[in-house]
């Protein structure tokens, strides 16, 4: 799968929430991701991820993309309908080294506060409870993220405790939609 300019127009590519539109990225949502990864307070918690360059940004949406394919479920770009306001971005992947659906968003810090995370998440979780409900939801959450901890609070995640996270090599707090075995040593 490659970025594209047509975005698809079906479920789970395009999910409709309360207050969101949430359609698998594509390439006409570069100049918002690329705006939204480049502002520093969006990385305050993983600083050396921040975007640098346009093509970062290119390259983490083909790699959205393609996540789409390998799992069946990926990154929406998240915005509000009435305005066509982009808001965020965020989902579910697969995460083969943990065998979890990884919970994941981003939002413009000129959103933040608003719920929307909460939104975005719930759609993400009920699209991963459809796709592959013997799969858990996780979020792999820094301890000092009060703003994520409190979003899988209210999604009914449970702290699992700290665990490797796979992708980061870190210790974070891991959050499930379920009991998972405790990891391995």
């Amino acid at each position: 799968m490659t970025l594209t300019h047509e975005p698809r127009s079906e479920e789970p590519w395009l999910v409709r929430t309360g207050r969101l539109e949430l359609r698998a990225v594509c390439a006409d949502d570069l100049a918002a991701l690329f705006r939204i990864n480049t502002d520093p307070r969006t990385w305050s918690h993983v600083p050396a991820g921040r975007h640098r360059d346009e093509e970062t940004t290119r390259a983490w949406s083909e790699r959205a993309v393609g996540r789409w394919e390998s799992g069946g479920l990926g990154y929406w770009t998240a915005r509000r309908p009435a305005d066509g306001t982009v808001v965020g971005v965020g989902g579910v992947a697969f995460q083969p080294d943990s065998g979890f659906w990884n919970l994941y968003y981003r939002l413009d810090p000129a959103h933040w506060g608003r719920g929307y995370a909460t939104e975005l998440s719930r759609a993400a979780i009920d699209a991963a409870h459809r796709h592959a409900p013997e799969v858990p939801v996780a979020a792999w959450i820094h301890a000092h993220n009060a703003g994520s901890r409190g979003v899988a609070a209210r999604l009914g995640l449970t702290d699992q405790g700290l665990r490797r996270d796979p992708a980061l090599g870190e210790l974070l707090h891991l959050y499930t939609d379920r009991q998972v075995p405790p990891a391995r040593s």
